[in-house]
């Protein structure tokens, strides 16, 4: 039982990667506008949101 739902955990985490992956690509876009616009608060909002993906993603490449 515990290797069939170590196993669909894995297929989750399969699939949600590449999700992060353009999430982090779309934050990252948005924290270079914030820059260049020199948004303070965008720009410490996009690293919080940031954070928790890098975060999200060291668990699911666990």
């Amino acid at each position: 039982m515990k290797q069939v739902i170590q196993t669909l955990k894995r297929t989750d985490a399969e699939k949600r990667i590449p999700v992060v992956r353009m999430e982090i690509d779309y934050e990252l876009a948005t924290l270079h506008d914030a820059m260049i616009e020199d948004n303070a608060a965008e720009i410490k909002a996009c690293k919080v949101r940031l954070e928790k993906l890098r975060q999200e993603m060291l668990r699911l490449e666990a």
